[in-house]
């Protein structure tokens, strides 16, 4: 996937510069635009060589929620006219992350093995927040593999806690 970063980068750099402070106002449509694009079938529709760039352009208008801000709406012509539809998802999780640097913010995945209350993820995402010593945005998977406890991931980092971790360094020591 190194190729598909290496070519949503200056989009995503273009399009944050382009929105400036309106950035993180416009976030959703950004988020709507990626989640059309990619759907495998519009991708298909996109591909055919009897669709015009128009018609791929008011399918994914239409289907993303109506108008768009007219320098998404610049960025989406572009990317349809390159044939860069399929690297639409990876800018916008590239706008993303420059969105978060600007704010402060990174995004956490939280995977536990039960659903989290909204009290227990607050306390949790309090704790995280002075562990990494930032501002975090905590989205929860499930995962029961886990057995219990937490894994974190905030961009490159882990935080592991969780009881299938804790097993496996028992296994490890056992072992040696």
């Amino acid at each position: 996937m190194a190729e598909i970063a290496t070519i949503a980068r200056p989009y995503a750099e273009a399009l944050f510069q382009a929105l400036g402070a309106d950035a993180l106002a416009l976030k959703p449509q950004v988020d709507a635009l990626a989640a059309v694009a990619a759907n495998a079938e519009l991708r298909r529709f996109a591909d055919d060589p009897n669709a015009d760039a128009r018609q791929v352009f008011d399918v994914i208008t239409g289907v993303a929620g109506g108008p768009l801000d007219t320098r998404l709406a610049n960025l989406l012509h572009t990317v349809i006219d390159n044939g860069r539809l399929a690297a639409l998802p990876e800018i916008a999780a590239q706008f993303q992350v420059l969105v978060n640097t600007r704010s402060g913010v990174s995004d956490a995945t939280v995977h536990s093995a039960f659903p989290l209350d909204a009290d227990t993820l607050a306390g949790l995402v309090a704790a995280l927040e002075k562990r990494f010593a930032r501002k975090l945005n905590a989205k929860v998977e499930i995962d029961p593999e886990l057995i219990g406890g937490v894994r974190v991931v905030v961009g490159d980092e882990v935080l592991d806690t969780s009881v299938r971790a804790r097993l496996e360094q028992m296994k490890v020591a056992l072992i040696a």
